[in-house]
């Protein structure tokens, strides 16, 4: 990357054909980290996937039974609070919620909603907490899978249910109330927010270096075992092999990753991507393939990485140079994935 590549608003450059039109996003420690002594790795399952967390140095007197039983504390508090999946969950009594009812939510709960509806105006609603019902009915929601697109006339019902402005929520009592039909949807911001309670949980007991993963959703701080940065990687799948596209080093910071290419169905030689725009009740079906926010935490890039695969990637740009976020989005183009990034995300590429 040359320095001329930082002063442009909007990079492309690009890198080959790609397989399968698929992106996942790797820790690259290579075992390095648990050589080292007193690292330790614990893992586990939450909200439907994994979770990791790679420590560089266990603090004297933090005891590892301790932190893992603490880590997954933190955890079923946030299933029991936004958890969609889970029926007595905080978020699906108020979905299910006759209109007028209120609920007193928890200030965990309360700042996720407060930062997802910051994300929504942001984005002009392109990240929108109301999405569920469009969610459900294209079956990625835990009603359903579905095999086939909807009929347009329950779209355009389920559109009737959406839209961030609806949301009845007091920010400084912290009331949200039910307007009646609202149904909140926070998994494009929920993960993200576990691996931040993670990593501040972490902090707290005096651990200086680690590399929390949620399901791709990952956070970094300090170095690893063998003192050198965490380094992360955008993986291309190619035909025959498994090639890394980008290589970062986020430092201090969240690193999110959201594609079309994760979750979808195909129905009459069209590909349905779960990705969908809550302005349109569609999936999107442009060029971006995937996003991959860089941002001060992990609540914030998971968010944005959902939000900003939404629009054009012409109209993504925009929001992004507007709050100066670190932005890389690949696109499939005549056969051929196209690096597009932000300012912001340039020092981040230049690492390689």
């Amino acid at each position: 990357m040359t320095s001329v590549a930082k002063r442009l608003p909007f990079q492309q450059r690009p890198t080959g054909p790609l397989f399968a039109i698929g992106l996942l996003v790797l820790a690259l420690v290579l075992a390095a980290c648990s050589r080292e002594p007193g690292s330790i790795t614990l893992t586990g399952s939450t909200m439907g996937t994994y979770w990791n967390a790679q420590i560089a140095a266990v603090p004297p007197g933090l005891r590892v039974t301790d932190l893992r039983r603490d880590i997954e504390r933190q955890l079923e508090r946030v299933n029991d609070e936004m958890s969609t999946w889970q029926e007595d969950s905080i978020i699906s009594q108020f979905n299910r919620a006759e209109a007028g009812e209120q609920f007193t939510l928890p200030a965990s709960f309360a700042y996720v909603l407060g930062k997802a509806l910051d994300i929504a105006e942001q984005t002009d609603g392109a990240f929108d907490p109301t999405v569920g019902p469009l969610v459900n009915l294209w079956g990625f929601g835990p009603e359903r899978r579905a095999d086939e697109p909807p009929a347009p006339a329950a779209i355009a019902d389920a559109l009737d249910r959406v839209g961030w402005q609806r949301v009845d929520f007091d920010r400084e009592t912290r009331v949200l109330t039910q307007t009646g039909g609202v149904y909140l949807d926070l998994s494009g911001i929920a993960k993200g927010y576990g691996v931040d309670r993670i990593s501040e949980l972490l902090l707290s007991r005096g651990v200086r270096g680690f590399l929390v993963d949620i399901g791709g959703d990952i956070r970094t701080h300090g170095v690893r075992g063998d003192r050198r940065p965490w380094r992360v990687a955008v993986e291309r799948p190619m035909a025959g092999e498994r090639s890394i596209q980008t290589i970062v080093e986020p430092g201090d910071a969240a690193m999110v990753t959201s594609g079309t290419y994760r979750q979808f169905f195909e129905a009459d030689g069209q590909r349905f991507s779960h990705t969908i725009d809550p302005r349109t009740g569609y999936p999107v079906a442009h060029q971006v393939v995937s996003v991959t926010v860089i941002a001060e935490n992990a609540t914030l890039a998971d968010a944005l990485a959902t939000g900003l695969g939404v629009p054009g990637p012409e109209d993504a740009l925009a929001i992004a140079k507007m709050h100066d976020y670190a932005v890389l989005w690949l696109l499939y183009v005549d056969g051929e994935v196209i690096e597009q990034y932000s300012d912001a995300f340039a020092p981040f590429l230049d690492q390689e």
